[in-house]
């Protein structure tokens, strides 16, 4: 299995803090995605690139099987041991091993930018049912406020020239939609369609800097230039009021949910 390097060394490396650091999603995103979809007993659901299973428990709150696929030994086995009753197994969004025609749904949360969309879509062709659809699903920073915004900034700025980048809050941040591009010209699918809710995240400022460190590119780094990330990180905290004083913090985020469906 072929995985961008930050994905799977600083996957492996922080799946602990992935964990530990990343919002769930509003429970108003999950009805709507399993109303539209439909999810529930008797259909089956494919969770890509499911990580330490954030969004799989909440696909499998709707009584629908939910197979998750996930490449990162490491984040695979935080997933199996939280949701013991859920099928996990090895796979890329590109080369999933799952048979064909074994999905009502694909999903994949906080993930979709990470694979070659053009074989991914190859993939979800495969496992989609009839009228089946896919979902897509991202937490995205909400950059309103200016202590949100700088710690952002240092999150592009550190970013390799070629790591994939999610749209930002709302779709602002593809203002090329390039990911619906790749629904251009491939014949059988329906239109796009979108839903945005804000998603505060009540935190702590000390687990807004593991978020950050948990973030793949930087858990790539050395443990010298961790630190110096960390240390960026804490006086730029240090420099804006709400965050200034440390202890509980919320953060604001907006999940943005996108699906189409096969025809």
């Amino acid at each position: 299995m072929t995985l961008h390097h930050a994905a799977g060394v600083g996957s492996q490396r922080a799946a602990g803090l992935y964990e530990r650091s990343r919002p769930s999603y509003p429970m108003a995103a999950l009805a709507a995605l399993a109303d539209a979809l439909p999810l529930q007993a008797g259909r089956t659901a494919v969770d890509l690139g499911a990580g330490t299973g954030k969004f799989t428990r909440l696909l499998a709150l709707t009584g629908a099987e939910v197979l998750a696929v996930e490449p990162v030994p490491e984040m695979r086995e935080r997933l199996a041991a939280l949701l013991p009753g859920v099928v996990v197994t090895a796979g890329t969004a590109e080369a999933t091993g799952l048979p064909d025609g074994c999905a009502d749904a694909v999903v994949a949360a906080q993930s979709w930018h990470w694979f070659q969309e053009t074989d991914a879509l190859d993939e979800v062709e495969r496992l989609l049912r009839p009228g089946g659809a896919l979902a897509l699903v991202w937490n995205t920073y909400d950059t309103s406020l200016p202590w949100v915004r700088d710690f952002q900034d240092i999150f592009f700025r550190l970013a390799p020239r070629d790591l994939p980048s999610p749209p930002l809050a709302s779709g602002i941040g593809d203002p090329d939609n390039r990911w619906r591009r790749s629904f251009e010209g491939r014949p059988g699918w329906g239109r796009v369609h979108e839903r945005h809710w804000p998603n505060p995240h009540s935190t702590t400022v000390e687990d807004v800097v593991e978020r950050m460190m948990s973030s793949s590119h930087i858990a790539v780094l050395d443990a010298a230039e961790q630190e110096r990330v960390r240390a960026d990180l804490e006086s730029l905290l240090g420099a804006h009021e709400p965050t200034r004083r440390g202890g509980d913090i919320e953060m604001p985020y907006m999940t943005d949910v996108y699906w189409v469906r096969r025809r």
